[in-house]
């Protein structure tokens, strides 16, 4: 029986929840601006897998790029902590839909894209 994918998804945390978001995991390390936990339907924020204080500041300086960024978060994402979240991450989705919460303007140059490619492949 072939093993399927799982069904992970992202949304900016300031959108409207949706009955279709399966399990909401805010991966952010700072609590979204100017909204109420009740606001956010959060039901897991795993700290453990957002990326360094040092890392985003490196990424949002003029010398941080996406490609190298990804590595070097990869790279945390291997220390044991990190490493434990995602695993449980990984457990969540092949339980069922789980949508990754992120403040971002842009998802698809963030942390964000990076879980997700770890966690669809």
């Amino acid at each position: 029986m072939p093993v399927s994918k799982p069904d992970v998804r992202v949304r900016r945390v300031y959108e409207q929840p949706s009955a279709e978001d399966g399990t909401r995991v805010l991966v952010d390390r700072l609590w979204p601006r100017g909204l109420s936990k009740d606001a956010a339907g959060v039901d897991e924020w795993p700290k453990a897998l957002t990326p360094s204080d040092e890392l985003r500041r490196w990424y949002h300086s003029p010398s941080g790029e996406f490609e190298e960024f990804g590595r070097r978060y990869e790279a945390e994402l291997a220390a044991p902590d990190a490493a434990e979240a995602l695993d449980g991450l990984r457990t969540l989705a092949k339980a069922g839909r789980v949508t990754l919460l992120t403040a971002a303007k842009d998802p698809d140059h963030s942390h964000t894209a990076v879980l997700l490619r770890l966690l669809l492949t």
